[in-house]
């Protein structure tokens, strides 16, 4: 499966902590849009959907979540739960996040801006086009 889940380098001292992400260095591709989720609705799904061009870097800044990850074949949960704790996913992974505690905030990174053509929001789409990939 494609994915890394990392630790961060951060630095800090007793007025707090910094943690910056590079490419090159914990980021491998240029940042091109930034977004972030909070005040999740209690035992609702964000995401489930793919994403054909886009890389992402998920990192819960405060409180936690899962993260399901899927490449048609194998799927597996990655919890975030410290803001210096990432998870990388690559082109073509299906994710859903969920189980958000109260005030989660989950920072995602990636590689492209906006485009609503790039996304597979159905499963059986999802797959079809992974297995015409091989």
């Amino acid at each position: 499966m494609k994915y890394k889940l990392f630790e961060t380098k951060f630095y800090g001292d007793n007025t707090g902590h910094l943690i910056s992400f590079e490419k090159g260095v914990n980021c491998p591709f240029d940042i091109k849009r930034t977004f972030y989720i909070f005040d999740t609705i209690p035992n609702k799904v964000r995401g489930q959907h793919a994403n054909r061009n886009s890389e992402f870097i998920l990192i819960a800044i405060s409180g936690s979540c899962k993260i399901r990850i899927d490449d048609g074949t194998t799927q597996e949960i990655v919890e975030l739960n410290t803001p210096h704790k990432a998870l990388y996913l690559d082109k073509m992974i299906w994710k859903d996040m969920y189980d958000f505690s109260y005030n989660a905030i989950l920072l995602v990174l990636t590689n492209t801006i906006y485009d609503e053509s790039e996304y597979i929001r159905d499963y059986q789409e999802y797959l079809k086009e992974i297995k015409s990939g091989d």
